[in-house]
């Protein structure tokens, strides 16, 4: 049986350690899909898992990975044969069950997106669930009518993963996003993805203490929650909508009813995890096409298994920006 390297996070009474471990294909779960992972990538998730936080990961020992990229091995499924190239995010994957962050996984069929044309294996990492949820966040806002000239659209937590990619993606589209960053080092950064203007969180909150603030953007993606998405809903012009996709900041919303009852602004809710299958493949192939961003290597910071340490350390301080790609070969 060939073996393979996997991170295992282990749980010894309250305490959790992680090291590089060499698994055989027989430890994986059941299924009727399993691939080789090419490339996975570090979510903020991936390090909650690795932390050992009960609202993602409650089975121990575990491999984290909620990105997975590779080529079918075996198949008991007719929807797909050996050598087929895939992407699986979301669904169960990397929390409960053995991750992207092994070069083994075993999973249901009905998990798994043919690599559509236009997209590499890698490239797919790059974006992963991040740029999944960007792209599903900006469908959710053209859904309800919101158009690119319409005027400007936030993007909260800009030089995250789903913020980063958000603002290449809005830009691709031919709208005009305006990147929110606590990071002001990184403004060259942010308008080299297309942002038309960067602010600070500061200006973004400015007068968020009303009940309603002067009305800015014709809609936004909110990475972060909390009072960033208050703001946010407080400043949308009439008719606008905010999709909602993050509660790094908080998951509480503290403010009144009247950007809905006054400006019948729309909240959106993203979900990218139960994303139905229909929805999940057309979202990948706009992002093999239309809204692929420009210069998409310039997300990645790429790094091995043996390198996730480090990266799961920073991820949690928010001391990342971009994408981390992480490279099994």
């Amino acid at each position: 049986m060939e073996k393979f390297k996997a991170l295992l996070v282990e749980k010894q009474g309250e305490e959790f350690s992680r090291r590089i471990v060499e698994r055989s294909i027989s430890d994986l779960p059941e299924g009727d899909l399993t691939v080789r992972v090419r490339y996975s990538s570090l979510n903020y998730k991936d390090a909650l898992s690795a932390t050992g936080h009960k609202g993602v990961t409650r089975k121990f020992p575990h491999t984290p990975g909620i990105d997975a990229a590779g080529e079918v091995v075996e198949s008991a499924s007719s929807a797909f044969s050996p050598g087929d190239e895939v992407i699986i995010t979301g669904f169960d994957l990397g929390m409960n069950t053995a991750g992207g962050f092994g070069q083994y996984i075993r999973i249901p069929s009905g998990w798994a997106v043919k690599l559509p044309d236009g997209l590499s294996l890698r490239e797919s990492m790059i974006l992963g669930t991040a740029g999944f949820t960007a792209a599903l966040s900006v469908r959710k806002l053209e859904l309800v009518g919101v158009r690119p000239d319409d005027g400007e659209i936030l993007v909260t937590g800009a030089t995250g993963g789903v913020g980063s990619l958000a603002v290449g993606i809005l830009a691709r589209g031919g709208f005009r996003p305006v990147a929110a960053t606590g990071k002001s080092d990184e403004a060259d950064f942010l308008r080299s993805l297309g942002a038309v203007d960067v602010s600070g969180r500061d200006a973004v909150t400015e007068g968020a203490d009303r009940p309603l603030m002067k009305e800015r953007w014709a809609g936004a993606v909110d990475c972060v929650g909390g009072p960033m998405l208050a703001a946010a809903l407080q400043a949308t012009r009439y008719g606008g909508a905010v999709a909602c996709c993050g509660m790094v900041a908080s998951p509480e919303i503290r403010m009144t009813v009247f950007p809905f009852i006054l400006r019948g602004v729309s909240l959106l809710g993203v979900d990218s995890v139960q994303c139905p299958m229909g929805e999940r493949v057309e979202i990948w192939k706009r992002l093999a096409g239309p809204w692929k961003p420009e210069k998409l290597e310039d997300f990645a910071d790429e790094c091995t298994l043996e390198d996730l340490e480090d990266r799961i350390g920073k991820i949690l301080e928010g001391r990342l920006k971009g994408r981390t790609l992480v490279d099994l070969k």
